[in-house]
């Protein structure tokens, strides 16, 4: 079975597990939490990757490091999947459990490219043009890129908005040279 697969059927199974124990928002929030320290903390992920190390040792490490900061739901869940020798997709796990808790609350996700900061106001307009496009809610993921120089680029799923300086030029410059 290829590693998504897996990850999938393992979240899917997670979530129900969650709903069933009330505990869906907390769980998302450990997912989250546990893809945010994977990210900052680089040998925590190379550790769980490594077939030579044990797979006690990785439990070990996993109950020291989140034992006392996540729901039981999901201390076992990370437990179950040591056990099973598939800890080497626990970041995928995490990361598709977090999708399928946006489909379940009919979330949908965008990332919004700026030159600048967005202020409430913006936010709330960029927000409402994915609510338009989609007719779901919007969850915004920000990104500063100041080579736009203005405008936005918006990115919901495999579809792209954009509306920036940068392409704007790019597109008079094609025009001029054709």
């Amino acid at each position: 079975m290829s590693t998504h697969r897996a990850s999938v059927r393992y979240a899917k199974s997670l979530l129900l597990l969650a709903q069933e124990q009330k505990v869906v928002e907390q769980v998302k929030e450990d997912m989250q939490f546990f893809s945010k320290v994977l990210v900052e903390n680089r040998s925590l992920a190379v550790m769980l990757k490594n077939p030579i190390i044990h797979a006690s040792q990785k439990k070990a490490v996993l109950t020291a490091l989140f034992g006392k900061r996540v729901q039981k739901l999901t201390m076992s869940a990370f437990n179950l999947i040591v056990a099973k020798n598939r800890e080497n997709i626990l970041d995928e796990i995490a990361i598709e459990f977090v999708k399928e808790y946006h489909v379940l609350k009919g979330i949908a996700m965008a990332t919004v490219e700026t030159p600048y900061k967005l202020d409430a106001k913006q936010k709330k307009e960029m927000e409402q043009l994915v609510m338009n496009i989609t007719g779901k809610k919007a969850e915004l993921e920000e990104k500063i890129d100041e080579s736009l120089i203005g405008g936005f680029v918006l990115n919901i799923g495999d579809q792209q908005i954009d509306e920036s300086v940068k392409n704007k030029l790019a597109k008079i410059q094609r025009a001029l040279v054709a």
